[in-house]
């Protein structure tokens, strides 16, 4: 037996206790990675809620109402990108398609065209979120957005109204912009801002676009929505990503859709 004071004792001691701290920690991080997972979709679906406005900001609510809100009011489907075209319900598992993974997935997407959003992959289907009142008629469409920030990746969704233009909320759940600056993407009263705003001009050509200052009324300015203070970066990048997927690489095709055959949305 080594000396309990001697250099092989302390190395043999550290080595034994990393290996039993590391079995530990992979232990729970499998044990737990399917809680983690359900946590990871309840939290995107809370803020389809909030972009929809069946959640207020701050709000209280369990994970059995906001599941229960969900089911009754949200209807999950996917749409191919590149037709515009919704992919038939019985065709596809929409609630169980994840469009983050299928992105990095070679065989379910494919190089971006070079963008402004710096988004290098697109995956073949998007996902829409319906949003129905309760006697089932669509009312809004949640769309999915990402794209480069400042320091990385943000990940949001942009509710417009059934007419495909007008903005019925916006949210992020997942972004790292510098707190109190480009973190404000985060704080409902900016989001609050977009709402009533206009996506496209009347040639259909994307508008939205953060501007540096204060933009007025929607009704008076309807494309623009206030600068985040100290945050340039952070607000050209907004305004590229929410063009990105307003643009032909985005959900333009579908929402065009929508315009020529006003019934698409409840297809």
């Amino acid at each position: 037996m080594p000396k309990l004071d001697s250099t092989r004792y302390t190395v043999l001691f550290a080595t034994a206790v990393s290996v039993v701290c590391a079995l530990l920690v992979a232990t729970a991080a499998v044990g737990l990675r399917e809680r983690q997972e359900i946590n990871a979709a309840l939290y995107k679906q809370k803020n389809v809620l909030l972009a929809a406005s069946l959640l207020k900001p701050g709000e209280s609510a369990s994970s059995a109402e906001v599941l229960a809100i969900f089911d009754q009011r949200i209807r999950v489907r996917v749409v191919d990108l590149q037709t515009g075209q919704l992919v038939p319900e019985d065709q596809f598992d929409a609630k169980g398609y994840d469009q983050r993974k299928a992105r990095n997935d070679p065989a379910l997407s494919h190089a971006a065209a070079p963008n402004d959003a710096q988004v290098a992959r697109l995956p073949k289907y998007g996902t829409v979120y319906q949003v129905a009142t309760p006697q089932g008629q669509v009312e809004q469409l949640v769309l999915p957005i990402e794209g480069m920030g400042m320091w990385g990746t943000v990940y949001g969704f942009l509710s417009l109204d059934r007419d495909g233009n007008t903005v019925r909320g916006l949210t992020f759940y997942e972004q790292k912009e510098t707190p109190g600056l480009g973190g404000e993407i985060a704080n409902p009263t900016w989001q609050a801002l977009w709402v009533g705003r206009k996506a496209y001009d009347a040639n259909g050509v994307p508008q939205l676009a953060v501007i540096k200052g204060q933009a007025g009324p929607p009704a008076q300015d309807p494309h623009h929505v206030d600068g985040l203070s100290g945050a340039t970066i952070t607000s050209k990048g907004i305004t590229r990503v929410v063009r990105f997927w307003l643009s032909g690489q985005g959900y333009a095709p579908f929402l065009k859709t929508l315009q020529r055959d006003k019934t698409g949305a409840t297809s």
